[in-house]
C-alpha cells in the first residue's frame, strides 16, 4: 500500500535533516561536532526547533511502513529485505565513505597522540571508520525495531495490538504523549547517547499499531490545524526554555516538556501531510526515490565540505552556513545517480 504523504513526508525530513546537519556542525551549545568551527549562535534555533521531533517522526513513518510491508511479505521476507536495505548499507558506507568523517575529525582533534606515524595507516582507517557511523546509527537503531516488531508478530499472533490501536481517538492520541515520555526514560545507551532505544522503538510500534489505520490518519488531518497551533507554542516555549543549553543532553531529552513538543510535532506533522502533501507528482517520486541516498551520504559530504571551506579556502563561517546546503543540493543527486549505476555499490550503499 503506497501512500503518497509519507514518502513526501520522508523525503522533506530528510532535507531537514540535512539542513540541520549543516547549522550542527557549527553549534554554540557543545554539541560535539567533527569540525572545531565556531558559529553564529543565533542560528542555534533552528536546531532547536528540529532536534527533538524529525527521528522520532521518521521512526513513526517507517512502523506505518512496516505494516503495509508486513500485509504484503512473510515475517522472514521482510527481515530479509531490511537486512539488505538496511543492515548491509549501515555497515558498507562506514568502510566506504563513513570513515572520512572521522578523518575530518582528526584535522581538527588530535586523535592518536605524539605516537601518530607509529600507528598503521589500516589502523587509523578502522578508528576513522568507528568514529565516522554519523547518521547510520537510525538503520542500526531501525533494523533493531525491525527485530522487536517480528518478535512482537510472533506471540500476537492474532493482530490484537493493532485491532486495539484502531480504537484510539484524538484524546488517546494527545494521551500517548505521557507514554513516550516515559520511553524516552529507559533503554539509553550509556556513552553513545544516539541509541534512545526506549523512544525511537516505542514511536516505531505506535506507528505499526496506530498510525497505520486510514481512519486514524484522516482524524490527525482534521485536526492538523490545532496539532500545528499547538506545536507553535510548544516550539517558542521549548527554545526559551532550553537555549544555549545542550539540547542533546540526556537531561533535555528526557523531560517531559522536549518530549511533548516531539509527541506534538509528530502528530501535526502526521496530520498536515495526510491533509495536504497526498498527492504524487514526477518531482515527488523522484525524490521518494532518492531520499534514502541523500540520507545515508549528506554528512560525510557536509563535514569534508567544512574543512575544505575552512582549512583550504578560509571562508567565514556565515557563506558556510549558505554554502554547504548549496553544494549538498548540487552534488548529492549526481552522486545518487552514479551510484545506481554501478551494481556493487547500489547493493552496498543504497540497499538496492
Amino acid at each position: 500500500m503506497r501512500k503518497p504523504f509519507l514518502d513526501n513526508l520522508r523525503y522533506s525530513i530528510v532535507l531537514l535533516v540535512i539542513l540541520y546537519h549543516v547549522f550542527y556542525l557549527f553549534n554554540s551549545v557543545g554539541v560535539i561536532t567533527n569540525v572545531d568551527i565556531p558559529g553564529i549562535p543565533v542560528l542555534d534555533a533552528v536546531l532547536y526547533v528540529l532536534y527533538p521531533w524529525f527521528m522520532v517522526t521518521l521512526f513513526v513513518i517507517s512502523g506505518i511502513c512496516a505494516r503495509y510491508s508486513l500485509q504484503k511479505q512473510t515475517n522472514k521476507e521482510f527481515l530479509k529485505s531490511k537486512v539488505r536495505r538496511q543492515l548491509v548499507p549501515s555497515i558498507a558506507i562506514i568502510l566506504i565513505i563513513g570513515w572520512t568523517s572521522g578523518w575530518v575529525t582528526g584535522q581538527y582533534a588530535d586523535m592518536f597522540g605524539t605516537n601518530s606515524n607509529a600507528i598503521p595507516g589500516f589502523a587509523k582507517y578502522l578508528i576513522w571508520s568507528l568514529s565516522g557511523i554519523g547518521v547510520l546509527w537510525f538503520l542500526h537503531e531501525l533494523f533493531l525495531a525491525d527485530l522487536v516488531l517480528v518478535l512482537i508478530r510472533k506471540i500476537d499472533r492474532k493482530d490484537t495490538l493493532w485491532q486495539l490501536g484502531g480504537k484510539a481517538n484524538i484524546v488517546v492520541l494527545c494521551l500517548l504523549v505521557f507514554a513516550l515520555w516515559g520511553s524516552a526514560q529507559i533503554l539509553n545507551t550509556p556513552v553513545i547517547e544516539i541509541y534512545r532505544n526506549g523512544i525511537y522503538i516505542f514511536a516505531f510500534l505506535v506507528g505499526y499499531c496506530i498510525f497505520s489505520h486510514e481512519h486514524i490518519q484522516e482524524l490527525l488531518a482534521k485536526w492538523a490545524p490545532v496539532l500545528l497551533s499547538v506545536t507553535g507554542i510548544l516550539a517558542v516555549v521549548y527554545t526559551i526554555t532550553y537555549w544555549e543549553e545542550n539540547y542533546s543532553s540526556m537531561s533535555n531529552l528526557k523531560s517531559f516538556l522536549t518530549n511533548a513538543y516531539a509527541w506534538f510535532a509528530c502528530l501535526a506533522v502526521l496530520g498536515a501531510g495526510k491533509r495536504w502533501m497526498d498527492k504524487g507528482t514526477k518531482f515527488t517520486r523522484y525524490m521518494a526515490s532518492r531520499s534514502f541516498g541523500f540520507y545515508v551520504l549528506h554528512y560525510p559530504l557536509l563535514a569534508l565540505g567544512a574543512w575544505v571551506m575552512d582549512k583550504l579556502l578560509h571562508l567565514p563561517v556565515w557563506s558556510m552556513y549558505l554554502l554547504l546546503p548549496i553544494a549538498a543540493a548540487v552534488l548529492l543527486p549526481p552522486l545518487v545517480a552514479i551510484i545506481k549505476r554501478i551494481p556493487v555499490l547500489r547493493t552496498l550503499v543504497l540497499g538496492e
